[in-house]
């Protein structure tokens, strides 16, 4: 086969992109794959960094010493509870948030601003107006209190303390995929619901079974996100926690971890990096899974 040849003026184009690519190219490099690459290295060796800086290669010790680490091993029993209750509840109660504000209800434009205003805020003031309702004293034990419900201490209770920062994430990031939920209600032709009118189908059936299955492919991509983030959960805890994941290290999470062995202990680095790589490679084969079943990637 012969090779294709190329004019001066191709070559000069083909330049012209390159140097134009070349700043998006470095910035990759430097701030992606060189550490992407990095930490692969370091997931391999002991790294000493104070006195004589050094690096020992110990192959996969820092994998197998996962298993016989017991604060490893509460971190991602911690995250995979996370994981598993707050991502389908924000996808559900985003999908209801958007399903409500689609049904042309007065004020519509209103409850979709002070829906969306906790994605907005950021994350350590969220911490901070939390832990203030959280309190002992504070406005959500008042309430329940008022109420004749048993008060409980929220930030302090090993029982409870994870289960208060699913409260706020929930709260907190479900409006951003009511957004995307609220757009794709949006692009549903009225006609699919007109003859689901003819066909006798009430309120319910035609959520159920007209839109619901239109909307799977963005469930799909909420359920990706979702686990994603919920996957890297570190500020919210550390926050609370004070960065030890307590008390009795029921909000400690494996980023968290990471953050404690590779800043707390400078001789833990290496280890630190092999945790990293092997979140990196749960989080991907959650997400090839979920895409394995998801079936319908078609959006309407």
């Amino acid at each position: 086969m012969a090779k294709r040849k190329y004019t001066k003026s191709q070559l000069r184009e083909a330049g012209q992109g390159y140097v134009f690519l070349s700043p998006t190219i470095l910035t990759l490099l430097v701030f992606l794959i060189g550490p992407i690459i990095f930490a692969l290295f370091l997931a391999f060796t002991r790294v000493q960094l104070l006195g004589d800086t050094s690096f020992t290669f110990v192959g996969f010790d820092n994998f197998t010493r996962m298993v016989d680490d017991t604060r490893a091993l509460i971190a991602l029993r911690n995250t995979a509870f996370y994981v598993v209750v707050v991502v389908p509840v924000q996808t559900i109660l985003a999908l209801v948030l958007a399903a409500t504000l689609n049904a042309g209800l007065k004020g519509e434009k209103f409850f979709r601003i002070i829906y969306f205003l906790p994605t907005l805020t950021s994350s350590a003031v969220l911490v901070m107006i939390f832990m203030w309702m959280y309190r002992p004293d504070g406005f959500i034990n008042s309430i329940l209190g008022g109420v004749g419900l048993p008060t409980y201490n929220w930030i302090n209770d090993p029982n409870i303390a994870l289960i208060s920062i699913m409260i706020m994430n929930i709260w907190a990031t479900a409006p951003f995929f009511m957004v995307i939920y609220l757009a794709a209600l949006q692009d549903i032709p009225d006609s699919l619901y007109e003859a689901a009118d003819l066909d006798g189908a009430n309120a319910v059936q035609k959520f159920w079974h007209v839109t619901v299955p239109l909307l799977r492919p963005v469930t799909g991509f909420a359920v990706i996100m979702g686990i994603i983030g919920t996957f890297q959960l570190f500020d919210q805890s550390y926050m609370f926690s004070g960065g030890s994941g307590g008390p009795d290290n029921s909000t400690l999470t494996v980023v968290l971890l990471i953050y404690q062995y590779a800043f707390a202990a400078y001789d833990q680095m290496g280890y630190a990096a092999s945790l990293a790589v092997a979140l990196a490679i749960v989080i991907l084969a959650a997400t090839l899974i979920q895409r394995k079943l998801q079936k319908d990637e078609e959006v309407y």
